[in-house]
């Protein structure tokens, strides 16, 4: 089974919240941590990390917070996932195969899954979650006005 990092998962969350409720000002880390319940402080971490990617962009200043940093139908699946992992390919060597079965008939096959894994992550923008998301009939963050009918 595969199973994504709990940072990678708040890494994909947090850029669909920004693309989903995206309007002229920037998406605050403290109104994506109150509609994702995770801790501001590792969100943070997360953010930087996509900003590094290219994937965000940080806005400074005390209305300030993300955007993407591009068009979400220019933003795949894989694009956050990749962003996202980097730094925790330390773990990787821990399960690395020393065998000879391992390392020419295992290896092989989990490389070849996850290039196919990442291949069908590559075909999914945030475009199409965030239009999956709207179907779906998810609310977005906005704050709603009041509208008074007489």
């Amino acid at each position: 089974m595969l199973k994504l990092s709990r940072k990678t998962l708040l890494a994909l969350e947090a850029v669909i919240d920004i693309a989903f409720n995206a309007r002229p000002e920037p998406v605050q880390a403290k109104e994506i941590t109150a509609r994702q319940g995770v801790p501001q402080r590792y969100l943070e971490q997360v953010m930087q990390q996509l900003v590094r990617a290219g994937i965000l962009k940080g806005v400074r200043g005390p209305r300030g917070g993300y955007r993407l940093a591009t068009e979400r139908r220019r933003i795949s699946v894989g694009d956050i996932v990749r962003a996202a992992e980097t730094g925790d390919e330390d773990n990787a060597d821990d399960a690395a195969p020393s065998s000879e079965l391992g390392l020419r008939i295992v290896n092989p096959f989990i490389l070849s899954l996850q290039q196919e894994v990442m291949t069908r992550l590559d075909s999914i923008t945030v475009d199409d979650l965030c239009q999956q998301a709207r179907a779906a009939g998810v609310r977005t963050g906005e704050r709603s006005t009041a509208d008074f009918a007489i």
